[in-house]
């Protein structure tokens, strides 16, 4: 007599998008909120420790190049929100060393910053962390913010299908090559460190990157040595086909904003379908979706809690992103849902970081966990590995 067992269901990963005191525009005023601390390396480490005590793979920092704004291209004036940041990559080189396992991925802009500052910027953070730094990247369209730099003019853009951010999307394709071939520009061993000999550095173990193309001219070779991950984790959002190919060039992670199954399944097969076109069918990439949450152990008290933020903010909230209000288990439900249509994670956004937050890795977490579908330890020591990700080959490296 044969036995069968039902397959186990597949496991899934978890990010957690950190901004302000939470995606809620009005979450700086709940008690838990905490706004006086908001600019503090306290308020960072507390955040980010709660989510390594909840096993998540990693959290993203938001960033900008100009003050938030609910406006997509233009300032919205509004002064009973929070406005200002601290810079992503320095915030999260800060909070590297007081971490162990989870990954730590800031926002960097690509359209007025350099990619070989970049470049050095995350090899550094790689570094640093030894091993658990990534970047998400991001475009910028808001003429106010060219203006910050005054090498580019860019126009009032009336919606995302202008013909200027399909080039800004190119620009950042050819910005995150340039950054990876960077990370490569020394091979692994290229450091001797020999006292004996007096060779710091094996000379032939450099190498010129000699990218020329139509936005970059970047000889190299970068100042950092290549990465403990020799590549760091590279993500993006992406809401439509143009972002879509940016992610399915370039990205190790894309995070898409289906709201529901069917949606999921046809995002999937879009990047999938680019992800071949642009000679990547082979490599893996994961796709996460993006939910902003409000978790309560009652449903109607998520519900209400949403609706009493509304009010304080003068208007309901929206976002690109699905809203969810409900109790970690029905939130548990909803992923496994959306993850049969193809996705291999999520990036959640919690509403209050400091109430929705912590219902993520004390609720959420360990009721995915009773499902079999969530870590109950790290399993690895770098980002790349948690995701299940290789550790590249060097490009310049010489082969056998």
């Amino acid at each position: 007599m044969t036995s069968s067992t039902a397959p186990s269901p597949a496991a899934l990963h978890l990010a957690v998008a950190l901004d302000g005191t939470g995606w809620h525009p009005a979450s700086w005023r709940e008690p838990v909120a905490r706004p006086r601390e908001l600019f503090t390396a306290a308020y960072w480490a507390g955040l980010v420790a709660e989510a390594e005590r909840g096993l998540i793979d990693f959290v993203t920092f938001e960033d900008g190049l100009g003050l938030q704004s609910s406006h997509p291209f233009d300032l919205d004036g509004r002064t009973d929100q929070v406005r200002g940041r601290l810079d992503a990559v320095l915030t999260a080189s800060r909070i590297a060393p007081l971490t162990r396992h989870i990954g730590l991925v800031p926002t960097v802009i690509a359209t007025h910053t350099e990619p070989f500052h970049i470049s050095k910027a995350i090899a550094t953070l790689d570094h640093v962390s030894t091993g658990r730094a990534g970047l998400r990247v991001q475009i910028t369209a808001r003429p106010h913010e060219a203006d910050h730099f005054g090498r580019r003019t860019i126009g009032h853009l009336d919606g995302y299908d202008d013909p200027v951010v399909t080039d800004l999307f190119d620009e950042a394709a050819d910005h995150v090559e340039v950054v990876r071939r960077l990370w490569d520009s020394w091979e692994d061993d290229a450091e001797i460190r020999d006292v004996a000999t007096g060779r710091f550095i094996d000379r032939d173990k450099l190498h010129y990157i000699d990218f020329e193309g139509r936005f970059f001219s970047v000889k190299g070779p970068s100042i950092t040595p290549r990465p403990p991950q020799g590549q760091p984790l590279v993500t993006a959002l992406a809401h439509q086909t143009v972002p879509y190919r940016l992610v399915a060039r370039q990205a190790d992670v894309g995070y898409v904003t289906p709201h529901d199954t069917d949606q999921a399944r046809a995002i999937v097969a879009e990047i999938r379908a680019e992800q071949e076109a642009a000679g990547r069918a082979g490599e893996p990439l994961h796709v996460f979706g993006d939910l902003v949450v409000f978790l309560d152990d009652d449903p109607a008290e998520a519900t209400a809690r949403k609706q009493r933020l509304d009010d304080l903010n003068g208007e309901e909230y929206t976002s690109d992103a699905r809203i969810f209000t409900g109790t970690p288990a029905q939130l548990a439900d909803l992923l496994q849902e959306l993850q049969s249509g193809g996705l291999t994670g999520f990036r959640l956004r919690p509403a209050v970081l400091g109430h929705d937050l912590p219902a993520v890795t004390r609720g959420l977490v360990p009721e995915l966990q009773r499902r079999g579908v969530f870590r109950r330890s790290y399993e690895a020591d770098t980002l790349r590995g948690l995701l299940g990700l290789a550790r590249p080959a060097n490009r310049y490296a010489a082969t056998a």
